[in-house]
C-alpha cells in the first residue's frame, strides 16, 4: 500500500473515531498503523489543507491518491460535474468519490458503493448498523429522507422513517462520516 493511501485512510478513520472507536481501532490494526501514526497522518493532512500554498481540493486528492480509478460525467440538476473515484484498500466494496465542478471546485467528497459491489439490504432499523451503508443507500432505502447539516466537515445526517423489528415506523436520525453510516438515533 502506498504511504499516501495509508495516510489518507487514517485521516478518514480519525474523523470516524468520534463515533466508533472500536471499529476504527480494528481498521487501524488491519492497516498496521499505530494511534501515533493516525495522529501524525491527520496532522499532515490538516497542515496540507490549511497551508497558504495549498493546492485546490481536486488537485490535492490527485496528489495524495494518484490518478482516479474512474472519472464519470455526472449531472446534478442543471449543473454538470465529474465524479472521480478511488479505491481505498480498507473498504474494497466502496470508492472514495470526489464531485468536481467547473473550474475544479470540489462539491462533495465521500465514500460510495463500488460499481458491481452488492448493496446492503436495508429494510428495518436493525439493518442500519455502523459502516453498513452509504448516505445514498440509506436515503434510497428509507425514502423520503431529508438531509441534515453535519456537525463537522465530512459529516452528514439524514432524517428518515424506518420500521423497527416490530414493524412500527420510527423517526430516525442517521449520522454519516465521509458518507459511511456511523450511528442512528430514534427521535420519534
Amino acid at each position: 500500500m502506498v504511504a499516501m493511501d495509508l495516510d489518507f485512510q487514517l485521516v478518514l478513520l480519525r474523523r470516524m473515531a468520534d463515533h466508533n472507536p472500536d471499529l476504527v481501532e480494528d481498521a487501524r490494526r488491519r492497516l498496521g498503523a499505530s494511534v501515533a501514526d493516525m495522529r501524525e497522518a491527520n496532522k499532515r493532512w490538516q497542515a496540507m489543507v490549511r497551508s497558504p500554498r495549498a493546492r485546490g481540493a481536486a488537485a490535492r486528492y490527485r496528489s495524495v491518491l494518484g490518478e482516479p480509478e474512474s472519472v464519470l460525467p455526472r449531472r446534478l440538476g442543471d449543473a454538470a460535474c465529474e465524479a472521480r473515484r478511488w479505491l481505498l484498500p480498507l473498504w474494497p466494496d466502496l470508492r472514495f468519490e470526489v464531485l468536481v465542478g467547473p473550474g475544479g471546485a470540489v462539491w462533495n467528497e465521500w465514500l460510495v458503493r463500488a460499481p458491481g459491489a452488492p448493496a446492503p439490504r436495508l429494510r428495518t432499523l436493525a439493518d442500519l448498523t455502523p459502516w453498513s451503508c452509504t448516505v445514498d443507500e440509506a436515503a434510497r432505502a428509507f425514502a423520503p429522507a431529508r438531509p441534515l447539516e453535519g456537525t463537522a466537515p465530512g459529516r452528514w445526517g439524514l432524517a428518515l422513517t424506518a420500521p423497527g423489528q416490530d414493524g412500527v415506523r420510527r423517526e430516525v436520525v442517521a449520522e454519516f462520516t465521509w458518507g459511511l453510516l456511523q450511528r442512528t438515533a430514534v427521535v420519534g
